[in-house]
């Protein structure tokens, strides 16, 4: 029997090559080391779409160019609204087909360079598609295929945050990531009635002022910070929530992770 990603401890983050790189060959090799050693070391892969708006190789394209092997309990891809219908169900088909299982759904970032999926497309009477719909899309159209997870972010006025998640469970969620944690934040306690899954988002870039968009607030260039000793404070607060690993350090950081958690 399988298991769930959401059982593993660390989730760690690794960014697909863009598509307009200038150094494709020495991007699709980087990726490939460090999908290996996340799979190696027994952690989960978490594969990104297009982040930031950002015109890049979706997961399935660089995992076949570069052979990589699919462990569906390590796997985990990220799928956002911005995709044509076509394009959406090919991935989804294509994942499915490599053994794929889990999926972050996420609203996403979008771009004048990427078409934004309309309700008409998936035949859904709505105003936009968000995460919620696109949840809904997914078990109509591929029932059973498979563990979609969502976001959660502690930034946002938090009584509308419960709601949309209420109505994300509801749509058949079964994991949470959040937003970045630093240091003791009670408001993820708020997730746990859901039952759940939670794992939090640990920033593992020092420039901690590039935060300060997801969290509404300016943080000063200089702030002191350092994202180890923040990982391990997570582990210590919050041991039953799993952790994210976003912007991780594969020479620095990536190597003290077993001292963390063996």
């Amino acid at each position: 029997m399988q298991e769930h990603i959401d059982r593993k401890i660390f989730h760690i983050e690794i960014l697909t090559p863009k598509r307009d790189s200038e150094t494709i060959e020495d991007d699709l090799a980087k990726f490939a080391e460090k999908y290996r050693l996340v799979m190696e070391a027994g952690y989960a892969a978490c594969i990104t779409d297009n982040p930031m708006g950002l015109l890049s190789f979706q997961a399935t394209e660089v995992i076949e160019i570069a052979g990589l092997p699919v462990l569906p309990e390590q796997l985990l891809v990220h799928l956002n609204t911005f995709h044509a219908k076509s394009e959406l169900d090919g991935l989804l088909r294509t994942y499915r087909a490599m053994g794929g299982r889990h999926l972050l759904i996420v609203s996403g970032d979008g771009s004048q360079r990427l078409h934004r999926l309309e309700p008409q497309e998936i035949g859904i009477p709505a105003v936009t598609v968000t995460s919620v719909e696109l949840l809904r899309y997914i078990a109509r159209e591929f029932p059973g295929a498979f563990h979609c997870g969502v976001a959660f972010n502690p930034y946002e006025p938090q009584d509308a945050e419960l709601e949309k998640m209420k109505r994300k469970v509801e749509a058949g969620a079964e994991f949470i990531i959040t937003q970045p944690i630093i240091g003791r934040d009670d408001r993820v306690l708020a997730l746990r009635p859901f039952g759940l899954p939670v794992i939090l988002d640990a920033w593992m870039s020092k420039k901690l002022h590039l935060l300060s968009e997801c969290v509404g607030a300016t943080i000063p260039e200089n702030t002191p910070y350092d994202p180890m000793q923040n990982l391990r404070d997570l582990r210590a607060f919050y041991p039953d929530f799993g952790s994210y690993l976003a912007l991780l350090g594969f020479k620095t950081q990536y190597p003290q992770l077993k001292t963390i958690w063996g």
